[in-house]
Formats: structure tokens, sequence, C-alpha cells
């Protein structure tokens, strides 16, 4: 049996060199490679003749050359080769660029297979750089050919025969689904799934191989959340909180008063400490609601019942911010608040444990230096996970397990429409902030084309002269992310730019995921300090800190993100007394774009915006998964496979009722499936 695990680098055509190219793309062994799924395909199968076609679509053709191949040196290195090919029905012309050694391989009088994109004037057609066979041979032509993912490094027939290298190389695959499901569902075997996804014999086999690798992968996450969270576990006791400790203590001490979305959900919190069941509850709430006061008014009754209270944030600056926050509001009750982060000095790092061992800090903020074994409480008794899809289950799972059965509150900024977080979400009670805070300012929205740019880097300098800051969102670090991204701004790029031309006068920052922590945190610091007037950034920013003086947010190629994640960004601002903008530049002009576009201006909603989402993603788009903060999946996706899921959640609560450790011989295969799903390299988060 072939060992999926060898080294992607033995296999036919890869190498050590080109093997650190795959790592790029997440591929570091045979597994990976044949589990590194096509993004789209081309048909290329179907032949039209000459007289059918129509302008701008891409066609095979099977042709007859009826000249040599002129080529015609264009300089020292650039050339046009063209000749002219016939079928029954009429001629069509045929330009390539730069590619002299086409006039060895076209010969006149044989016959070809070519695919490429035509244009038509009048009777005159052309098509130009296509590829082409031999007629007695397909490696290009003739066939569904699949489209990958990929970087500028490597090309996309060098990927198809790595993966096709990688498959030849590999014995049978052996089942991973249990025998009485594959037959129960129909399903196409594992082996041909993963070879038909590759390279389908027709598109009714490619959706045969889909649905059954669809099927696996949203098995493996619905087992895992009912398995490891123990849904179906009612005899687990926890903390029940004390009646006579009131939250409304608190709140009517704060020095602003709370919507009464948060009064609601306060409610249901206190409900929840009250009872002797565990909290286990998802806590919704655009950007700005509120959520951070709901988690600290929790944070006050634990405290005051007894326990500790740890908030375990996703960035150090965040985390920072939360302390500040904590710190105003519980200090005054005797409240001890202390910080836990990576980057401190031993001895600080030191005393913050001792304290946070001997219970002296009731509340602990921190990032993932807190779920380290060296991290021992003295009686921990609520857990909050803010931006929750920042933190794995098994990491979630460690921090809890430091208490006896703690209660748990997930806040999560990012809009999951309702009906799909009740399935990915099961076990938990859901509660949403469905209002701001009166004093947020409405963030005016507009959408426009590249064409306004000069327009926009005005309006942005007259912000900035009034000593406003500004946020511009780029798709991509650099250029060399994605061979099909060239037209894209990249936050390197913009930044370069703007430094030496259109804010050459103003202070620029530059922000991206490949910095190291200490640099981002920099950064960050120093936009809000108002060291910097204007920060470029990918979406790192999206889980950022409350910068009250930053007035625009400009996202460039709007397209290109989903509108959930739209929104988030457009959240980072319009946290102060200041007017807001979120200004969409948007590359594209097609009538889907435009839809989003027209949505985004005309609704602040984050549930409108999150439900419209779910309506506008095509069955073709995978874009943009783990922006829902949802698990990150390598074909299933969440947003058309809703059918799916549900059919799937129903078969994995009625397997975990029967057997829910997953022991009994029969679902053997299923627990191995759920272990390999949750200690992946992608492994779920939630």
């Amino acid at each position: 049996m072939t060992n999926l695990k060898n080294n992607v680098k033995y296999v036919k055509g890869v190498g050590e060199a080109r093997a650190k190219t795959l790592n790029k793309l997440g591929i570091y062994d045979l597994e990976d490679l044949i589990t590194y799924y096509p993004r789209s395909y081309e048909d290329r199968s179907q032949i039209k003749k000459i007289k059918d076609i129509t302008d701008g679509e891409k066609v095979s053709i099977e042709v007859r050359a009826i000249m040599p191949v002129n080529v015609r040196m264009m300089g020292r290195y650039k050339s046009i080769e063209k000749t002219i090919f016939t079928d029954e029905t009429g001629n069509i012309t045929v330009t390539w660029f730069n590619q002299p050694y086409i006039s060895k391989q076209i010969k006149r009088g044989e016959k070809y297979r070519l695919f490429g994109k035509v244009s038509v004037k009048g009777s005159f057609i052309e098509m130009n750089s296509p590829v082409f066979d031999p007629i007695d041979k397909n490696s290009n032509t003739g066939k569904i050919i699949p489209v990958y993912p990929l970087i500028s490094e490597i090309k996309p027939n060098t990927m198809r025969k790595i993966i096709s290298n990688g498959l030849e190389l590999t014995d049978k695959l052996e089942e991973i689904e249990p025998d009485y499901i594959v037959k129960k569902y129909n399903l196409m075997d594992y082996d041909t799934a993963i070879r038909q996804i590759h390279f389908p014999s027709s598109f009714e086999n490619f959706k045969k191989a889909r649905k059954r690798l669809v099927f696996d992968e949203l098995m493996g996450m619905q087992l895992g959340l009912l398995k490891l969270k123990g849904e179906n576990d009612d005899e687990v006791k926890g903390i029940k909180y004390s009646k006579d400790v009131n939250m409304s203590d608190a709140i009517n001490d704060l020095p602003f008063k709370l919507t009464n979305a948060q009064k609601k959900v306060l409610e249901e919190i206190n409900s929840d400490m009250e009872n002797t069941k565990p909290m286990n509850r998802l806590l919704q709430g655009d950007v700005g609601s509120g959520k951070t006061i709901v988690a600290i008014i929790a944070a006050y009754k634990a405290v005051k019942s007894g326990y500790q209270a740890v908030i375990l944030a996703p960035t150090m600056i965040l985390a920072k911010q939360h302390l500040e926050n904590c710190n105003e509001i519980l200090s005054k009750y005797g409240i001890k608040c202390d910080i836990l982060v990576g980057g401190m000095t031993a001895k600080t790092k030191r005393e913050a444990l001792s304290k946070i061992e001997s219970g002296e800090t009731d509340v602990v903020i921190g990032t993932h230096a807190l779920l380290e074994e060296n991290v021992v409480f003295n009686k921990l008794g609520l857990v909050v996970t803010d931006e929750q899809h920042r933190f794995g289950v098994k990491q979630r799972s460690k921090i809890i397990a430091k208490g006896d059965n703690p209660d748990v509150l997930v806040m999560s900024a990012t809009p999951i429409p309702r009906t799909l977080a009740l399935i990915l979400y099961g076990d938990l009670d859901i509660s949403i902030i469905d209002e701001l805070p009166p004093n947020r300012k409405k963030i005016e929205t507009i959408a426009v084309s590249k064409k306004a740019e000069s327009r926009i880097n005005s309006f942005v300098k007259q912000q900035v002269n009034q000593g406003r800051q500004v946020y511009i969102v780029c798709p991509l670090v650099d250029k060399t992310e994605n061979l099909e991204d060239e037209k894209l701004s990249s936050a390197t790029e913009k930044y370069e730019q703007y430094k030496k031309d259109e804010f050459k006068e103003y202070r620029l920052g530059l922000l991206h995921g490949k910095m190291k922590p200490k640099e981002k945190e920099k950064v960050m610091e120093d936009f809000k300090d108002g060291k910097i007037d204007i920060l470029i950034s990918t979406t790192v920013i999206e889980v950022g800190v409350d910068v009250p003086n930053a007035s625009i947010m400009i996202i460039e190629n709007a397209e290109r993100f989903g509108l959930a994640q739209l929104h988030q960004l457009r959240g980072r601002v319009g946290r102060g007394e200041y007017a807001s903008y979120c200004i969409l530049k948007y590359g594209s002009n097609g009538k889907k774009t435009k839809e989003r576009m027209e949505l985004m201006v005309k609704t602040d909603n984050g549930m409108e915006v999150a439900e419209k989402d779910l309506e506008l993603r095509g069955s073709g788009d995978f874009f943009g998964t783990m922006q829902h903060g949802l698990p990150e999946f390598k074909i299933a996706n969440l947003f058309t496979d809703v059918e799916e899921l549900k059919e799937v959640q129903a078969l994995a609560i009625e397997i975990i009722n029967e057997d829910p450790k997953l022991t009994q011989e029969k679902n053997k295969k299923l627990n191995k499936l759920v272990m390999q799903r949750f200690t992946s390299k992608q492994a779920i988060t939630i």
C-alpha cells in the first residue's frame, strides 16, 4: 500500500526546489497533493464547427492547417506566429505570440484539435494563443481539464502533470467511510472519487465525485463537533452561580446605557449561569455592537460568585484593549484584572502565572499564551473567546479543561445566517445583539470604479489634513501570490506607490500577515496612537483595535471579498465622533459585482448582508469560508451545500446517539475520519 505521507518531492516532476513551491500551497506530502482539488474546470471535450462559433467564447475545434506557420520577428526577442486552419464549414486565422517553435509543431495538411478564445468580426474569425494537440492525442484538449488555484512559480500544465503523476503513484485508495454508509447513500467509492475529481471523464462523474468528497468533509466535521463537545451528554454538571450576585449592580454603574439587545442577551447569560448545566453560548453581533461589555458583566457575576474568568483574544493588541476596558469597569469593585501574552519578560510572566494560580488575579485576558500547560487557574468559572473563529476546537477545549466544567461564551462579530448557525453550532445556544449603541456613527458607504481614483485620493488628503486617519485594504500581500491576480492591488505595491507619489507628504504604515507578530503589533499600536496617517493593509485588520480617529475605510478590488468580510472591514471605522466613510473600489463591471456593491451601499445590517451573501454565492465560489468564521474545507462549500449539511448532520446525530465515542466496529472508520479532520494541518476552526 502506498504511504500517503511520503514527501511530495519524490513525485515525478517535483524534486527539492519545486517541493518548496508546493509547500507554499500547503502541499507537503502525497496525501496533500491528491487532495489539492481543482478550483474549476474547462470543458475542452465538446467540439464545435467553425461556422457555429460565437464571439468571445472559449471553444474546441478540429481543423486542418492549410498553410505553414508564418513567423514574423518584432525585434530581437518578440515574434508573432500566424497560420490558417479549416474544417468543412469555414476558415479560422490562429495567432500565437513569442512562440517561434510552433512553426515546427504545426505542419501544413495535418489535422489538429485546438482550444482557445475566439474573436468574430464579420466574416473574419480569429483564435489567439490556443492550446493544441495533434488529432490522435488529447493531452491538452478533447477532455475536461482541471483548473487549480496557483501561484506564479508554477504553471497550470505543470500542476496537472504533477497531480497526474501523484495519482499514478498511489495504489487503490482505502475506503474511509463504513460500507453501510456508502451503500445507504449510494456514494461513489473513495478511490474513484479522488481520481474523478481531478480528471473527470464526464461532468456526471464529476458531480458524483464531488458529492462523495463533500459528504466526507461534512461528516468529519459534524461527527467531530458532536463527539468533542459532548452534545448529547446532559449529565455534565456545571457551576451554579449565586442568585444573590446581580448583574444589574454593575450595569447601573456603567457610564452609558446598554441597548435593549444587550440587556436581553445578559438576561439569557444570567439565566445560563444560574443553571447547573454548563453555559455553552454563541454571542453574535456586528463590530461595535457592544459584545465586550456583555462579556465583562458576565465576568463580574463569575468573580463576585467566587470564580475566575478568562477572556481569550486573537491578538496581543486586542488583549491589551480588553484589559483597559475590564480595568475601567471592574476595578471599582476590587476585581483584579491581568494580562498574559507572548513576548512578556520571564519575570513578568512568572508573576502573572503566580497570581493566576493563587487566585489573586480574578479576570485574566490573554492570547494563545493562555493555552500553555504552565497556566494553572485557582478556580476557573467562565471562559470567553473573542472572535471565536481564530481558535480551533482543540484550543478551546484546552482552556476549558483548565476549569471544572466552566461556563463558555464564544463571541463573533462575523454574521452567520441563523439557519446556518443552528446547523454549525447545534450544541450552542445562540444570542444575537441586533442593534448598535446610539453613539455609533452611521458609516456612509460608497461604491466606485477605478476611474474615481484621483477623486478618492483628494478626499483622503482632505480628511487627513483635518486630522483623521485612513485604512486602505488590499486583497493581496504582493503580486507573487496568485498567477491570475496580476490586476489586483497588493498591499506592498500600493504602499511603495503611495509613499513615492500620491501620499508622499503623509505618514504611511504597512501591515500584512507575512510580517512577524511583533512588527504587526508595533504598526497597529502606532496607528492607534496617531503616529500613522494612512495604513495600507491586508485583511489582518479585520479583527483589530478601536481607532476612534479613523474615519475612512478604502477597500481595493472590493469585488474579490465576500459581503460579510466587506461588512466586517467597514466596521473598523465609525467608532468615534467623526463622520465616517467606507469606499468600495471595484474593478469588475459584471452584473453580480454591481448587485453586491449596491447591497453594501444600501444596508448596514450584518445579518441582512450575511443572508444575501448566502443567496448570491454560486456553486463554483469557494472563496471566503474562513471570513465567516466557519470551518476551512478543501471542497465543501457551506453556502451551497446546506442541504447536504442538513442530511449529514441528521445522520451524525443518529450515529452519535447510538455510539457516542465511535467505538463500535462498524464506526471505526468514522472515528479515524474525525481524528484526521481535527488534527490535520487545516484543523477545523469554530
